[in-house]
């Protein structure tokens, strides 16, 4: 018998008990739909976290911080206060200019900048806000990527400073006249123009508030420009939301001439209390090539005496979190599907003992045992087939309405449920060999009957 014939004598069959055909074809469906959906989730959640730690150059960033396993505590003044370390060394390590410059020449490293913060008063318009402001090169923010709603990255060696907000930033300003009032409790964020209103900055802030407690001259204000502001909403939040960015040799300049000979707040100072001639930074920021190269790029920087971190090392731990509960929720799925494997076993078998007659003819007629087997078995699989598609068709329906809600509930995120081409095709051809494996028991019951037997019963 020509396989073309085994192919339309199955689909005939199937069409004679259209009824039975659906209902089994429908557990087959939901089965398909059920695993789909449920591993969709588990590797939307890892796709869409990948998403958010590249959108931050995140996967080839390391932070590097002072000291081998140690810690530094400083005092009020800046001064140290306490320190520990594992190393040989009197004191921990500490990040300088000419450290982040030994860290750009390990191979794979692009990028090395010290991240220095600072704490500034800015007024304007009866406003005021007490900003922590962080200093980096121009190249690290530029390899940050951080998304702007207006304007543009801080300028690098320029003489003034200019800022560049967080979408978030503006809730820190507060009425300084009458009862101060903030965006928390209002409500309503200040009406400040943050790209194209002035900004006057206090940056010695021990003088300020000495001038408060009426214990010296009020300190000199300098103007500040907003030059850019990340792309956001309050209700759009983003690991840039609440920071404010700054050229960090321009801060170093400006914060120097503010200063003086004087020790710059967070900056620690020799025993005889004066300030070191070079900076010493809070971390650092290194770029790294590929995400392939992050982890020998960690140990050269541990060897030398730092400690440092990456978003691989917390990617990694994701990413096994994520195939356990891809695992668990594919397992569940794949529950339905065996119980549409059963009833496709029992509709096989329910069919065979109603063409007991029709099978004895055939091999009355001489049709081998192998075409009665492939006949039952192409029967199976055809309804693992269809329910496959039609399963399938229902995920990617079931998938879109469940990123539609999330997409709608104004949490920043986009999606949760992803649905890959290798997941249709495996979920797809898992359905059919389920089809398969299910109908070959009534097959080979099929090959056994008795010819005379079977005409002679019926």
């Amino acid at each position: 018998m020509k396989f073309s014939d085994l192919l339309k004598m199955s689909l005939s069959s199937l069409w004679r008990r259209k009824l039975r055909t659906i209902l089994t074809i429908l557990g087959v469906i939901i089965g398909t739909a059920s695993i789909v959906v449920m591993m969709s989730l588990g590797i939307g959640l890892n796709k869409s976290t990948m998403e958010q730690i590249e959108s931050s150059g995140g996967l080839t960033t390391i932070d590097v911080y002072g000291g081998n396993s140690g810690y530094v505590e400083y005092s009020s003044d800046g001064t140290i206060a306490s320190a520990s370390s594992s190393s040989d060394d009197k004191e921990p390590k500490q990040l300088t200019d000419e450290v982040m410059e030994e860290i750009k020449q390990i191979p794979h490293v692009t990028i090395s900048s010290g991240i220095m913060s600072t704490s500034v008063l800015v007024k304007t318009g009866g406003y005021e806000a007490n900003l922590y402001v962080q200093g980096m090169k121009a190249e690290a923010l530029e390899a940050m990527q951080i998304p702007l709603k207006e304007g543009k990255l801080p300028m690098a060696g320029g003489t003034e400073l200019e800022l560049l907000m967080g979408n978030m930033v503006i809730a820190d300003f507060y009425k300084t006249s009458g009862r101060s009032q903030s965006y928390w409790e209002t409500g309503e964020l200040p009406d400040i123009d943050l790209m194209r209103t002035p900004l006057f900055a206090i940056l010695d802030m021990n003088a300020y508030w000495n001038s408060q407690n009426g214990e010296g001259p009020p300190p000199k204000k300098y103007i500040v420009n907003v030059c850019g502001l990340v792309a956001g909403s309050m209700e759009e939040y983003n690991e840039h939301s609440w920071n404010t960015y700054v050229d960090i040799d321009t801060l170093a300049n400006v914060l120097k001439k503010v200063y003086k000979n004087k020790p710059i707040p967070g900056q620690p100072t020799m025993e005889n209390g004066k300030p070191y001639k070079y900076l010493i930074y809070d971390r650092g920021f290194v770029k790294v090539d590929e995400m392939d190269n992050v982890e020998e790029v960690q140990k050269i920087i541990g060897d030398m005496g730092f400690q440092s971190y990456s978003n691989s090392e917390y990617l990694k731990s994701m990413q096994q979190q994520f195939a356990q509960i891809q695992a668990v929720l594919g397992g569940i799925g794949a529950v339905s599907l065996f119980v549409a494997a059963i009833g496709i076993a029992n509709t096989m078998m329910m069919s065979i003992y109603e063409r007991t007659k029709e099978i004895g003819i055939m091999k009355v007629l001489g049709c081998s045992l192998s075409n009665i087997r492939s006949l039952f078995l192409l029967e199976a699989a055809f309804i693992g087939l269809f329910g496959g598609l039609l399963g399938l068709g229902l995920s990617y329906g079931i998938s879109g309405l469940i990123n539609y809600v999330v997409s709608q509930s104004g949490n920043g995120q986009e999606y949760i449920s992803y649905i890959p081409l290798w997941l249709s095709g495996a979920a797809l051809g898992f359905a059919v060999l389920i089809g398969v494996l299910a109908g070959l028991m009534p097959a080979l019951r099929a090959m056994k009957l008795s010819a005379l037997e079977a005409i002679r019963t019926q």
